[in-house]
């Protein structure tokens, strides 16, 4: 624990809830407390990456499934630690932009960062876009063009979302229930073929790089950057900071409890998809659980699976919509975007402006790309936003606070910093796509950043 001094108003803190900013313009409702925030920081990370790039990653590492998963958990674990202190010593939405503006105080690094978070978040909702108009729903039908269906998809969670944090955040506590059903289903079926004998346990120490040392190294570091993806998520529920209630104390267990729950679930998913099903069968299908629910040797009708696969994606596409729209409204509050991103509807309570805008964008990459690349895309635009964030956490140490707050030992920031930058660099065996599509994104943010410059020049806030 760290922080001296007297304890600050509540408005500080955030454990009351409050109505009115101090313009009197209404604000966000605190609506989390500490289980649905729990469920929420599950939710988030549970979805799209473990349902669907469970085998491109096979297809990069072979039958040593769980070895990315595993090592991926580690580094989140790294990089949650610098989250946890960070949203208890500044409690406010605007999550890792607003850290890299008190750490560094550079305008233009602030709003790259929160460009690349908001992009992230985007390609995050555009590949689970993607992976719900798969294989997942082309078990019910394939009438229907696969783009049509995600941009219906994106546009239906949309609406959600401006409806309330509240329906919002109870919808995915639902979601998580379901996802979480379907991931038991598949460790029960895990448990039965060990049990009778099935399954070919030789293929979990088998790579897919047939040479040794740097072939070997990269080919894993692939892997685990690509597997990344799955757990992206945790990072997302700072910006629910300004609508928890007492964040300060409630954020440092629900993250650590979500990542070590997903993260666990994630290496024993991994061993019984290896154990089941050859890699290629994996690396082939955009559905690759469904493929362990046929060859487990149980009689669980696919069908089934496939519709709770899609509540899935499903509940990984409204948390990215919600986190990307609590972005703009705090980077708003901040002043990095202008004020009308930060409107809020009167009786909702929910930032209206900010939801259409990403809900735009999100529809706009929904065409740019497949599962794996939009995936990897995420991960990518999310690990150099770590790397930041790691050393934006030893910066701030000379910054005090006014109230006590979690503070992580020296040691993991560092390790979490160069991690990350490992798993973003080219040793990580990435395609030139990624590098291409990440490259053009923060393009379009140095644009809009000189536009915003302009519009503030031309019309300065007093």
């Amino acid at each position: 624990m760290s922080g001296s001094g007297p304890r600050p108003s509540t408005e500080t803190t955030g454990t009351t809830a409050t109505t009115e900013e101090a313009d009197g313009s209404p604000s966000l409702k605190r609506a989390i407390g500490p289980k649905l925030l729990i469920l929420f920081v599950i939710g988030d990370i549970l979805g799209t990456g473990i349902y669907a790039t469970t085998g491109k990653v096979a297809g990069k590492v072979g039958g040593a499934l769980w070895l990315p998963f595993l090592i991926g958990f580690v580094v989140a674990l790294l990089t949650a630690a610098s989250y946890v202190e960070l949203v208890g010593k500044y409690p406010k939405a605007a999550g890792a932009a607003l850290y890299t503006q008190k750490a560094f105080k550079v305008p233009f690094l602030t709003f790259i960062v929160a460009f690349m978070v908001m992009c992230s978040g985007l390609s995050s909702a555009s590949a689970a876009a993607r992976a719900f108009s798969g294989d997942y729903f082309q078990e019910f039908t394939d009438a229907i063009p696969a783009t049509l269906i995600a941009i219906v998809f994106i546009v239906a969670l949309a609406c959600l979302a401006l409806r309330g944090v509240s329906e919002s955040v109870k919808t995915n506590v639902v979601l998580t229930a379901v996802e979480l059903t379907g991931l038991a289903i598949i460790l029960g079926i895990g448990a039965w073929a060990v049990m009778s004998g099935d399954g070919e346990p030789a293929r979990l120490t088998e790579f897919e790089s047939s040479g040794t040392g740097y072939a070997l190294i990269t080919g894993v570091l692939g892997a685990t950057a690509l597997g990344f993806f799955a757990f992206v998520g945790f990072e997302d529920s700072v910006n629910m900071a300004e609508e928890t209630k007492d964040p300060v104390r409630t954020f440092p267990r629900a993250i650590f409890i979500g990542v070590t729950v997903t993260g666990t679930i994630y290496v024993l998913v991994a061993l019984v998809s290896s154990l089941l099903v050859d890699h290629r069968t994996l690396e082939g299908s955009s559905g690759p659980l469904l493929e362990v629910v046929k060859a487990g040797g149980v009689d669980f009708p696919p069908k089934l699976f496939a519709l709770i696969a899609l509540f899935a994606v499903t509940n990984s596409a409204l948390i990215n919509i919600m986190m990307a729209s609590r972005l703009c409204y705090g980077l708003a509050n901040e002043r990095v975007l202008p004020k009308a991103m930060g409107k809020v509807l009167p009786r909702r309570r929910t930032p209206v402006t900010g939801i259409v805008f990403v809900t735009v964008l999100a529809i706009g990459l929904v065409s740019t790309g497949e599962i794996e690349g939009l995936g990897d895309t995420t991960s990518f635009l999310l690990l150099c936003v770590f790397a930041v964030v790691n050393v934006a956490v030893l910066v701030l140490r000379k910054d005090r606070v006014g109230h006590t707050h979690f503070r992580t030992p020296t040691v993991l920031p560092v390790l979490g910093a160069l991690t990350a930058l490992v798993l973003a660099s080219p040793l990580a065996d990435r395609a030139a796509e990624v590098y291409i599509r990440a490259g053009v994104l923060i393009a379009i943010g140095v644009l809009l950043w000189g536009l915003n410059k302009l519009f503030l020049k031309l019309r300065p806030e007093g």
